[in-house]
């Protein structure tokens, strides 16, 4: 399997961007199944339905997401719709909407998707993403998977990583919107890389208007974020993964579209 994992696409730019470039990507490198974190895809907080449609449309097939997927709350009850293809953190408390995994059929094989969020430095009181890996895995069974481990902590992705190495297919993580150069395959099983990146405009802060980021931090004062314009980074990792789920390589995609 050749599968495509789009970093958290923010918001319109960021989804013009996979518009142009993702039909002409799954054509070039013979593309089987797309992932994307879409939980900055309304203005760069949550999804809505309309923005869901709109990248379904484009491509993707499956949506992971963290902490902002509660941010538009008419959506949040779409989580509980199998056909929208959207997971949130499986380690939040289960008595929320959603679902944190899902097993998908692509072409005669079968691939699984996790979803789990880290715990340092977010303001919320989440399960061990670590246990309810196991607590997944003993559910899914011995099939490819594909985790977003959804984190702000180098060191907590680089443990979870090697936690997860040999048991899964891949772990991806998301969050910070800064694309690492640390992709690798861990135990000659285990796809890694510390982050994605995103999809969303270069000259910013995590695709905000950087000027807005600056004087919040010369003035310890929050502000109304607005994505910035301009030049938009496509990131993404490529990854072929065989029918036992051994990786057989991660390869970074970057390119740059001019709206």
């Amino acid at each position: 399997m050749r599968i495509l994992f789009i970093g958290d696409i923010v918001g319109r730019h960021g989804r013009e961007a996979v518009k142009k470039i993702l039909p002409k990507l799954i054509k070039k490198e013979e593309i089987d199944f797309v992932i994307a974190n879409g939980e900055n895809l309304a203005h760069g907080k949550g999804m809505t339905e309309k923005t869901y449609k709109e990248m379904v449309d484009a491509g993707i097939d499956c949506f992971t997401s963290g902490n902002h997927i509660w941010a538009k709350k008419e959506f949040v009850p779409f989580l509980e719709d199998k056909n929208v293809k959207v997971l949130r953190p499986a380690n939040y408390p289960p008595n929320n909407p959603g679902r944190g995994y899902e097993i998908f059929e692509v072409g005669t094989s079968k691939l699984a998707v996790i979803n789990l969020m880290g715990r340092i430095f977010f303001p919320v009181d989440l399960d061990c993403p670590f246990r309810k890996l196991d607590e997944t895995l003993k559910e899914i069974g011995e099939l490819p998977t594909v985790v977003d481990f959804h984190a702000e902590a180098t060191s907590e992705k680089r443990a979870f990583g090697f936690y997860a190495q040999k048991r899964v297919s891949a772990v991806l993580c998301t969050h910070t919107h800064i694309p690492s150069a640390d992709e690798e395959i861990l135990g000659q099983r285990t796809a890694y890389i510390s982050d994605v990146g995103m999809v969303g405009p270069h000259d910013s802060v995590l695709g905000v208007e950087k000027e807005l980021i600056i004087k919040k931090f010369l003035d310890q004062i929050l502000t109304r974020h607005e994505i910035a314009e301009g030049e938009v980074e496509f990131n993404a990792a490529l990854l072929e993964i065989d029918r036992e789920g051994k990786a057989k390589s991660i390869e970074r995609v970057r390119e740059f579209v001019t709206n």
